[in-house]
């Protein structure tokens, strides 16, 4: 997959919207139209401030590569959706991903290490597709797992209020539902979630070209929730 150069393009910040769906039950007697919860709904995704240009060539030439290489609206990239403002941090403020060696005290061939992330859940209960309510087990995080953001396999999710809490088991609704199969003890993303989406626009990633000023720019994406029912499917 193509994956958004955070270090090279990062925003400054990720806004992520919840783009749910409902259904009009037609007008009441009143004249009022009711509206039905539906199980469907996908994300809004903007990756905004993304600063390029100046004396900087080569993040113009990072943005115009993947351009090319996402096509319009039918490429597929995953980017980040950076949550720190709600993220389950155990000590309640945010804290980086933690670097560590192999249990040999030794590191990587080029000297780096392990990262891990700095949260830690898990689902308790094997999650299937279309199912809109979890459990999960909290592992290293705050005492409060609703309303946080995780992600699996590049499938974001936005955990509900508590349905049931059993010490360190919470059961949550979740938007939207389950995109592919989550198995029971499987490690969700709570540091930095990511989600695999489209560009909203087929000309989403145009760009003053020629300029010699930095420009702030912003782009916009929707998820590829038909790449994820295509999966379910195949």
């Amino acid at each position: 997959m193509l994956f958004w150069p955070k270090c090279t393009l990062p925003p400054r910040s990720t806004p992520a919207n919840p783009l749910p769906f409902t259904r009009g039950g037609g007008p009441t007697l009143g004249g009022f139209e009711r509206s039905t919860k539906t199980d469907k709904g996908s994300w809004a995704i903007e990756l905004q401030g993304i600063s390029i240009g100046g004396l900087d060539y080569g993040k113009k030439r990072t943005w115009n590569a993947l351009r090319v290489a996402l096509g319009g609206r039918a490429g597929l990239i995953v980017v980040p959706v950076w949550s720190w403002d709600t993220a389950p941090y155990a000590s309640g403020k945010f804290e980086r991903k933690i670097l560590l060696p192999h249990d040999d005290g030794t590191s990587f061939d080029d000297g780096s290490l392990y990262e891990q992330g700095a949260i830690d859940v898990v689902m308790e209960e094997t999650a299937t597709i279309s199912q809109n309510v979890v459990t999960l087990r909290r592992v290293k995080a705050a005492d409060d797992l609703a309303g946080i953001r995780f992600s699996y396999q590049h499938a974001l999710y936005e955990t509900g209020p508590a349905i049931d809490i059993d010490g360190n088991l919470w059961t949550v609704p979740v938007f939207p539902s389950i995109r592919a199969t989550i198995p029971a003890g499987a490690a969700l993303e709570c540091d930095e979630p990511t989600c695999l989406v489209h560009l909203a626009e087929d000309r989403g990633m145009d760009i003053a070209q020629g300029k010699r000023e930095r420009q702030d720019v912003s782009v916009s994406f929707v998820e590829a929730a038909d790449y994820w029912n295509d999966l379910a499917v195949a």
